[in-house]
C-alpha cells in the first residue's frame, strides 16, 4: 500500500473517530461549561414560589462554580418564566432546549407545565430533573429522561390521615378538595388510607380552583359533625377554609399536604391558623433554627439575597446539590447516557434540613416516598413525626 493511500485511511480514521465523539457528547456540555435550564413562576399566581426556588437554586450554582465547578466545568443555570401557564412553559422549554442547548432542565414548578413540556424535552434527549410537584406523572409512566424526588400528594395523605386520626380518637372523616387533578391526588389518598383502618370519609365537599368563599363548604362539614378534616387546598384556600371554620366555632382536626406546608400560611392566615397539619419532607428554614446548620444557611441566604428563606428557598438548592452529586459520579466525560447511568444506582443521603434518603435504579425514578408530619404551633411550623412507612 503506497504512502498516500496509507494516509487517506488515517485520515478517514480520524476523522469518523472525530464525528463519533461529537455524536456521543450531549448538548449542553462543553469543555469548561454545562448549560442547564429551569422554567419558573416569575409573574404568576406562584410567583413567590418561583422566586425563592429561583434564589435557592442560584445560591448552590455560585457556590460549586466558587470551588471550581462540577469536574472542572462551571454549571450555566438559565431560567425562563411561565406564568404558571402550561403554554408558556412549552415555549420556554423550546428557547431552552433548542436555543440555549440545554443539558437538562432542572426544578421545573408545576404538574400541567411539566407535563405539557416533557414531548419538547424528551424528542431532544434532555433529561427532567426533580420538578417541584408531587404529581405521580413526574415520574409515571415510566421514561428513562425521568428523575422525581416529591412523595406524592396521594401517598402522603394515604400515610398520614389514618395515623393522625387514630392519634386524635377522632369520630368522623370528611374532605374539602380544589376540583381539579391535585385536589383529586388528596381526595384520593385520603380515601385509601382512612379505608386501611375501616372509616370512610362521612362528607366531601369540592370548590373551583381559584374560589375565595369557602362558607358553604364549611358550614356542610359542619352540619355532618366532622371532627376530622383533610384539606386538598392550597394557600388562600387553606386559609380561607380554616379561617371561616374558626369564626363559626367549627374547630375540627385539620390536616393538609405538602402544597400547604409555607410559611406563607401563618404569615398570611395569622393566629387562626395554629393547629393546622402538613405533610412535608424537608423543613420551612427559620433564621432562628434551632439546628445550628440550618440558621448558618438561612442567614447565608438572607445575607446574599435580602430576604428570607422559606421551604422552597431548601427546594431549589436541594435540587442542583443533587444534580452535582450525580454528574460528579458520572465522571469527567458527561453524556446523557453516563448521567443516568450514575443516577440508576444513586443514593442521596438525608440533608440539613431533614429529607430522607433517596434511592434511584433503572426501574426506580421517585427517589422517596415518604413524608412527615408538621403542626403549626405559635406561628411557626414544627415537626411533629418521624418518616411515616
Amino acid at each position: 500500500m503506497s504512502m498516500k493511500a496509507r494516509f487517506t485511511i488515517l485520515a478517514l480514521g480520524l476523522s469518523l473517530a472525530a464525528s463519533g465523539a461529537a455524536l456521543a457528547q450531549s448538548q449542553g456540555v462543553s469543555k469548561d461549561t454545562i448549560t442547564l435550564g429551569s422554567i419558573q413562576d416569575l409573574s404568576g399566581p406562584l410567583a413567590g414560589f418561583g422566586k425563592q426556588l429561583r434564589m435557592g437554586m442560584q445560591l448552590r450554582v455560585d457556590e460549586v462554580n466558587e470551588q471550581g465547578g462540577v469536574n472542572g466545568r462551571k454549571l450555566n443555570l438559565k431560567f425562563e418564566d411561565s406564568g404558571y401557564d402550561p403554554k408558556r412553559a412549552v415555549l420556554a422549554a423550546q428557547k431552552l432546549v433548542n436555543q440555549d442547548k440545554i443539558f437538562a432542565m432542572l426544578g421545573h414548578i408545576g404538574t400541567a407545565q411539566n407535563v405539557a413540556t416533557f414531548p419538547v424535552l424528551f424528542d431532544k434527549n434532555v433529561i427532567s430533573f426533580f420538578p417541584v410537584t408531587a404529581a405521580r406523572e413526574m415520574y409515571e409512566p415510566h421514561n428513562r429522561l425521568k428523575y422525581s424526588f416529591a412523595a406524592t400528594y396521594f401517598d402522603q395523605i394515604r400515610l398520614g390521615a389514618p395515623k393522625l386520626y387514630k392519634e386524635k380518637n377522632a369520630k368522623k372523616a370528611c374532605a374539602i378538595y380544589q376540583d381539579d387533578e391535585f385536589g383529586l391526588e388528596v381526595l384520593r389518598g385520603a380515601e385509601a388510607g382512612l379505608k386501611s383502618i375501616g372509616v370512610e370519609l362521612a362528607e366531601k365537599t369540592s370548590f373551583k380552583r381559584g374560589a375565595t368563599d369557602f362558607s358553604s363548604q364549611v358550614a356542610r362539614m359542619k352540619a355532618a359533625g366532622c371532627d376530622f378534616v383533610v384539606l386538598g387546598t392550597i394557600i388562600r384556600e387553606t386559609i380561607g377554609t380554616i379561617g371561616e371554620s374558626r369564626k363559626t366555632g367549627f374547630s375540627p382536626t385539620f390536616l393538609a399536604s405538602s402544597a400547604a406546608y409555607t410559611d406563607l400560611i401563618h404569615k398570611l392566615g395569622g393566629k387562626p391558623m395554629d393547629g393546622l397539619y402538613a405533610m412535608m419532607t424537608v423543613q420551612n428554614p427559620y433564621l432562628d433554627e434551632a439546628s445550628q446548620p440550618i440558621r448558618f444557611w438561612a442567614n447565608k441566604y438572607k445575607t446574599k439575597f435580602n430576604d428570607d428563606p422559606t421551604v422552597f428557598s431548601v427546594y431549589g438548592y436541594s435540587v442542583v446539590d443533587s444534580f452535582i452529586q450525580a454528574a460528579r459520579k458520572a465522571g469527567p466525560n458527561l453524556t446523557t447516557d453516563s448521567f443516568i447511568k450514575a443516577m440508576d444506582s444513586m443514593t442521596l443521603a438525608p440533608d440539613i434540613f431533614g429529607g430522607a434518603q433517596q434511592t434511584f435504579t433503572a426501574t426506580k425514578r421517585l427517589g422517596s416516598d415518604t413524608s412527615r408530619m408538621s403542626q403549626i404551633q405559635d406561628g411557626k411550623w414544627k415537626v411533629v413525626s418521624d418518616y411515616l412507612k
